[in-house]
């Protein structure tokens, strides 16, 4: 994936070709080596073969998601492909249940959000809500920052964490050309920005793949976690967590009330000129607008968020917005790395593996407060250096 660490690491040391393939082939038999050992360390003499295999495929995917011996999607394809060669020995319709993971309703609102995403991008709506938002924040240069991270955080809701950086940092480019490269709020910014994507990628189930990952799971383990249900609780902690890292930024960098900054390069943010390009983006913030509506009522007007999901896929092409170049660029390899972490919780669930370890854990006798601080330092650590679908 573009954003994985491995990709980044790429650009950044301009690792030779064949360095680049001895490391992946080397990280590779370490994950094999790794997985085979924790297997045999973790597994119960009550294991069957298939729940041993399960075992292995659980820390193999892990392993081979940290250390990005090949890239994150084709892990979850190798996940799926695994699954149905084990399961679908003994009757291929035990096989079935694997490979329909790439309809599970979590991959159609993803879907969905994903055709949102692209149309707001080709006709230029994430800038245009840039261009109207900011000047409400004043020119301070401490309600600039904020603002832009506001802005940032509110529209990864609904796009790629990646893009909606990557869009914002070539927006507001000039002011980096107006400061010092190395001046205070130019590095808050550059810290801010990315930041404030990840964070608000927690505030909406289509916000982040590892939050589709969550909900597939949780269906698996039979609760339901609709659209605003998530929203009521992800957004408030998003927008703390926001707030929060924007006051470390200022008190770090020392920004201070200054003179105003200039923000004319926000009026050179072209507006639409023709009656076809004003016609295109009414549509799009009319199917963006029902959608939205249908996701957050679906549990009053009776219609499952996958369902709605299908109001910008069918509306956006059926109407003209995108076409097949379009549909070409929306991250596919996304949906397959989820595809293949549905398939992966969905197996540890069928196989009780899940339930024998959370078991064996409550006869130890450990506090609530306990288990949730070693889950969360553990999570905090692999995080560090870990790609997050991990």
């Amino acid at each position: 994936m573009a954003d994985s660490r491995y990709a980044s690491l790429k650009k950044l040391t301009q690792y030779p070709l064949a360095l680049a393939r001895k490391r992946k082939v080397l990280f590779f038999v370490f994950s094999i080596l790794f997985a085979f050992i924790m297997a045999n360390m973790l597994s119960d003499s009550t294991f069957t073969q298939t729940q041993n295999q399960v075992l292995f495929l659980l820390f193999f995917a892990i392993c081979l998601w940290v250390t990005e011996a090949i890239p994150p999607f084709s892990v979850g394809i190798l996940i799926i492909g695994f699954l149905v060669l084990i399961m679908g020995q003994e009757d291929a319709k035990n096989a079935m249940k694997y490979l329909q993971t790439w309809s599970d309703s979590v991959i159609w609102l993803f879907l969905g959000g994903f055709f949102l995403a692209e149309a707001m991008k080709k006709t230029n709506l994430d800038s245009l809500l840039l261009k109207h938002l900011l000047p409400k924040f004043g020119k301070d240069p401490r309600n600039v920052l904020w603002g832009l991270m506001f802005i940032t955080a509110l529209m990864s809701m609904f796009m790629s964490n990646t893009a909606t950086t990557a869009m914002m940092i070539a927006t507001i480019s000039p002011i980096f050309v107006n400061l010092d490269k190395k001046a205070n709020l130019s590095r808050a910014l550059l810290l801010g920005i990315p930041a404030a994507a990840s964070i608000g990628g927690m505030g909406t189930i289509i916000g982040s793949p590892p939050n589709a990952i969550a909900v597939g799971a949780l269906e698996n383990a039979g609760y339901s976690v609709s659209f605003l249900e998530w929203m009521l609780i992800g957004t408030p902690i998003a927008f703390v967590l926001l707030y929060t890292f924007w006051r470390v930024l200022v008190i770090r960098y020392r920004i201070k009330e200054q003179a105003e900054l200039q923000l004319d390069f926000i009026t050179n943010i072209p507006e639409s000129n023709s009656e076809e390009e004003k016609t295109q983006k009414w549509i799009v913030l009319a199917i963006l607008s029902i959608t939205l509506f249908c996701w957050l009522t679906s549990k009053w007007i009776g219609m499952p968020v996958a369902a709605a999901a299908g109001i910008p896929i069918v509306g956006l092409t059926m109407l003209g917005v995108l076409d097949g170049d379009d549909i070409r660029k929306l991250p596919w390899d996304t949906l397959m790395l989820v595809a293949g972490g549905l398939a992966l919780g969905l197996a540890i669930e069928e196989q009780n593996i899940a339930s024998h370890y959370v078991e064996k854990i409550s006869h130890l006798n450990v506090g609530f407060v306990s288990l949730m601080i070693l889950f969360v330092s553990c999570r905090f650590i692999l995080h560090s250096f870990a790609n997050h679908f991990a």
